[in-house]
């Protein structure tokens, strides 16, 4: 059994991590390129929505590589999420590819059947061992969550355009490296204290700008377009109000083990706007969003893909969101036509729109 799964970002590292430690052989599919897109969207309802072409793109480049079984994540509620492993079935046994699917379902309290999956994916492999593997993966993501952390404060001061980045990028190959929890957390200690022997512009205050949107989208560079990246560049402190590392423990961990808090202040946030989960991350946008604003930071960058349901009921309320916090909201609906030159002229303008806003409060004052 040779077993892939969805590239989304850096999340390949601790999904290899874990698999890897099952002795399962593992077949990362290479990173998003134009020939996955392309390859994706051939092959794919034309009002798919992007994320699923792309992970189309993921499966067909894989399976090239030698992979037979795809380890899938299912999903619940209006999200078309929850129907991707179908669908992508469908269309591979369509083009003759012999995939076995693995669908790896939310718990919703009940963890016996995650398990499961993964004790037939490892060949039987006892939960001790199991859960070993899930520790040093859990690891992983938070570790990359802190560095990429660090590295979005960097980004926005350093001297030398792309120091973080490929400091970044370092420190990835690092954590991927590690054989355990201990050599994980070296790995982070010594990326960090590279990134703070870059050459920055301590004087500067950057502007604070808060991404939001489909989880997908703004975890992978190839499917926004690096826009977390060059809002870097052009100076500008990002947050995202999704980890990886976060997402799993609310939407894995806590609510395998029923420990999910009665009152998250995400979702208090959103219900004067919206007080009812309506798939994907789209309740999450919205109060994110007022949290940003309640923070202070100067603007939010909304990325959706085309089609997406539950991110179209955030776009049709983030106008009254930017209306009574008075902070200004870009929105980026992406798919394989977007072109890197229109969206870098939308951010160049969205910055020079909140560049001009802080200097005239400041004037102002």
């Amino acid at each position: 059994m040779k077993v892939t799964f969805p590239h989304m970002g850096t999340a390949w590292i601790p999904m290899r991590a874990i698999l890897r430690d099952l002795d399962v052989e593992v077949v990362v599919p290479p990173p998003t390129t134009r020939r996955t897109v392309e390859l994706g969207v051939r092959h794919s309802p034309e009002f798919a929505c992007f994320p699923l072409k792309l992970n189309l793109g993921n499966f067909m480049e894989a399976y090239e590589l030698g992979a037979d079984t795809i380890l899938m994540g299912g999903g619940t509620g209006p999200c078309r999420f929850g129907y991707y492993a179908q669908v992508h079935r469908e269309i591979l046994a369509d083009l003759g590819y012999d995939f076995r699917m693995v669908v790896l379902e939310p718990p919703r309290g009940h963890i016996g059947e995650l398990l499961e999956k993964l004790r037939f994916i490892t060949g039987g492999q006892p939960l001790r061992r199991i859960w070993r593997a899930l520790r040093l993966g859990w690891n992983k993501f938070q570790a990359i969550d802190t560095l990429e952390r660090e590295v979005f404060r960097v980004r926005a001061r350093e001297k030398i355009r792309g120091s973080a980045s490929r400091t970044f990028q370092r420190g990835l190959e690092m954590i991927d490296e590690a054989r355990n929890v201990e050599e994980t957390w070296e790995s982070v200690e010594k990326c960090l204290d590279l990134l703070a022997r870059i050459p920055r512009d301590e004087d500067v205050e950057p502007l604070r700008v808060g991404v939001v949107g489909e989880i997908f989208m703004i975890t992978e560079p190839a499917a926004n377009l690096k826009v977390l990246e060059r809002l870097g560049s052009m100076g500008v402190e990002v947050d995202r109000a999704v980890m990886i590392g976060e997402w799993i423990r609310q939407h894995l961990l806590l609510d395998a083990l029923r420990l999910r808090r009665k009152k998250d202040p995400v979702k208090e946030a959103a219900k004067p706007y919206l007080d009812h989960f309506v798939g994907g991350e789209g309740l999450e946008s919205i109060g994110n969003s007022v949290l940003y604003a309640r923070r202070g930071y100067d603007g939010i960058v909304h990325i959706l893909p085309f089609t997406c349901m539950p991110e179209i009921v955030a776009r049709s309320l983030l106008p009254q969101v930017a209306a009574d916090h008075d902070i200004p909201v870009l929105t980026l609906v992406l798919d394989e036509h977007a072109g890197e030159a229109g969206v870098l002229t939308r951010l160049e303008a969205f910055v020079d729109l909140l560049r001009r806003r802080k200097e005239q409060r400041r004037s102002c004052c």
